[in-house]
């Protein structure tokens, strides 16, 4: 946890310790369009940086087919006396380009260039890979946080239900009409829904977490404006 929030070790052990009642979540969330999530993924930024570098490399190992131009240079001094420091002729100034190319190691340079453009080939298929497993995590947590919304809803009804049943055998109970044995049902029976509830929203909340997670970041809940 104090990695993925970018923190020291233990500094958030006191928060996570604190107990509390499951936090609502939003019943919708912007998470924007796939290219934004490419760019706030940082599994994937750090794929596309290694692609990068490693095509970089291949434009290292292609110039050296080609001749380099280097340019020396050195200056002088000729007097022996400070007074001569001044004249013209106290300095000399020898320089100028080395051509230097290793047509003899053509071979050597067209093996290392291969070797080169095999590594990005399996970089920029890394990438690729990256980018796709990260898009179907985001489409999985979506579709797992859809899914218990509508399971958690399903079970809120049920829970009412249980406990207007339980008002109403408690009713009975007092006027003389039934016995005791169904008001203890029908507490049975909401309790269950309750703890089921109790269940399904943690495990919305944990799907959030999840989502989250795989977008990456960045995003926010739709306000009431942008909601149609």
């Amino acid at each position: 946890m104090d990695r993925l929030l970018g923190e020291q070790p233990g500094r958030v052990h006191e928060e996570l310790e604190e107990r509390g009642p499951i936090p609502a979540v939003p019943a919708e969330i912007a998470v924007g369009v796939p290219a934004a999530v490419l760019q706030r993924r940082p599994d994937i930024r750090r794929a596309e940086r290694q692609l990068a570098a490693q095509t970089a490399r291949v434009g290292v190992a292609t110039a050296d087919l080609y001749p380099k131009i280097h340019l020396n240079g050195s200056i002088g001094l000729q007097s022996l006396s400070m007074s001569g420091l001044s004249s013209a002729g106290a300095w000399s100034l020898a320089g100028g380009p080395q051509l230097s190319w290793a047509v003899f190691k053509a071979g050597a340079i067209r093996q290392n260039i291969e070797a080169q453009c095999a590594v990005q080939e399996q970089t920029l298929i890394a990438y690729e890979a990256a980018v796709l497993g990260a898009l179907e995590e985001v489409e999985n947590a979506l579709v797992a946080y859809a899914e218990d919304q509508q399971r958690r809803d399903l079970v809120s009804e049920a829970a009412r239900a249980a406990q207007e049943a339980a008002e109403l055998a408690e009713q009975k109970y007092q006027a003389g009409v039934t016995d005791f044995m169904d008001v203890l049902e029908t507490q049975r029976s909401l309790l269950a829904f309750q703890d089921e509830l109790a269940r399904s929203e943690g495990e919305v909340a944990a799907n959030l977490v999840r989502l989250y997670k795989a977008l990456g970041g960045g995003w926010e809940p739709l306000s009431c404006g942008e909601r149609k």
